[in-house]
């Protein structure tokens, strides 16, 4: 049994335009708000937080009510077409609010938001929906590619509108087009992707490959049972592990443009495209490995991957060679693809049937309010310090402290695939 790359790639294009989404309001709001609005930065830095403040309380709700949906078009279909279409009418309208009406602003960018809320979980609990457990890293690994295609292709259009070269620019053709890409990513979606039918070829596979996995896929919500101790402990460890991680990664990427200008002395651009760079060529390869030793094995080997590069970093000085924190970027993105690519399956090999889309809620509260918390405690320690200097420790020691919690995990894992070669590990089914 392998993992349909075709369906796994179609059902991807929903997260292909949350993608292209936020890649285009991360460009883009936060300059609106200060050169079009006025707003100081403290203003801004709230108004771009909340975005992880109402995923936080909204996603696990979204996500447990699509769990519940017995739509003819499937339980997460509905929740992404309404969702996308309502998010793309309300977001379009951003660029063309004058400046003289910020409350209008405000209220249709809440709007947008609670919208891009409203189908992100159940978009992501698809995939796990439609394959079987065993090779849900895999399918993991497609979904984030098909993730960072939906932002890299925003970012090319940036590019060539030269968005942000005019801080007073019109916006409106950038957003018109960011909106195109979704609304295309969202048709090709509904045109090839048959979630019931799928689900339940996903049951009958099941049946036949992995018989061991049977009786709890077809648990539905009348008798399912809630987790035994050891798996909710395990559950537990998880979710920590993952807000401990993400606290880690996320005080790099949200402060390394400063700490790359005020300690490195050099451009940090092309240090994060690197990152980047290293997770996209990792994340295929590490859904194999996980497939054949297992996702928990896996991970740590990524955790401490990423805990040495970020302590190696912190040795670096504005006198080192940049190569040397290009490598270590390069291999600090190796690592990160290696921990999103099984920690989210992971989660939901726990949940029972019908709580996929839950499940899938409280691995993105874990990991936003990490998002949220980190900036801020980070802060404070580097205010405490007077400078910048403890910025790679305290990722090194977040880090760290989620091998501890995840070493201890012993529930989540998948049973590891038995290939006759290596090469089989990349057939494609039709």
């Amino acid at each position: 049994m392998k993992l349909n790359y075709k369906r796994t790639i179609l059902v991807g294009f929903a997260f292909f335009l949350i993608s292209a989404f936020w890649q285009a309001y991360d460009k883009t709001v936060p300059m609106l708000m200060v050169y079009k609005f006025g707003m100081n930065q403290t203003m801004s830095g709230v108004i771009m937080a909340l975005d992880n403040v109402l995923a936080v309380f909204l996603l696990p709700i979204f996500g447990a009510l699509s769990d519940k949906s017995k739509s003819v078009f499937g339980r997460r279909t509905p929740f992404i077409f309404v969702g996308t279409v309502l998010a793309v009418i309300s977001f379009i309208f951003i660029p063309l609010i004058g400046e003289d009406f910020l409350w209008l602003f405000i209220i249709i960018l809440l709007f947008t938001l609670v919208s891009m809320a409203f189908f992100r979980s159940p978009a992501v609990a698809l995939m796990p929906d439609v394959t079987c457990k065993p090779l849900r890293s895999k399918g993991n690994a497609v979904i984030n590619l098909m993730g960072t295609a939906g932002g890299l292709l925003v970012l090319v259009v940036g590019l060539v509108i030269k968005v942000g070269e005019n801080y007073m620019q019109n916006f409106f053709p950038y957003y018109l087009v960011v909106c195109g890409i979704m609304l295309i990513g969202l048709i090709i979606f509904l045109l090839t992707v048959k979630e019931k039918k799928w689900a339940n070829e996903m049951l009958e596979d099941t049946k036949k490959y992995f018989p061991e996995n049977e009786e709890e896929v077809e648990e539905n919500e009348t008798t399912k049972t809630k987790l035994q101790k050891p798996q909710l402990i395990s559950l537990l460890l998880i979710l920590a592990s993952v807000a401990l991680w993400y606290m880690g990664y996320n005080a790099i990427t949200s402060k390394y443009s400063l700490y790359a200008d005020t300690v490195l002395n050099q451009s940090y651009d092309l240090t994060l495209m690197i990152a980047q760079g290293g997770a996209i060529i990792a994340y295929f390869p590490v859904g194999i490995i996980a497939s054949k030793f297992g996702r928990r094995k896996t991970i740590l080997v990524g955790v401490a991957l990423l805990a040495l590069s970020f302590f190696t970093a912190t040795f670096m000085t504005a006198q080192s060679s940049p190569i040397i924190m290009y490598v270590l970027f390069a291999l600090a993105g190796i690592g990160w693809a290696t921990i999103n690519v099984n920690s989210f399956p992971m989660v939901v090999e726990l949940a029972k049937a019908g709580d996929t889309g839950k499940y899938t809620g409280w691995y993105y509260t874990a990991s936003m309010s990490a998002q949220v918390l980190t900036p801020i405690l980070s802060g404070v320690i580097m205010d405490l310090f007077g400078n910048m200097s403890p910025l790679f420790p305290y990722a090194s020691i977040c880090v760290a402290l989620a091998f501890i919690t995840m070493f201890f995990v012993k529930h989540g894992d998948s049973k590891p695939l038995e290939s006759k070669s290596v090469l089989e590990s990349f057939d494609i089914d039709d």
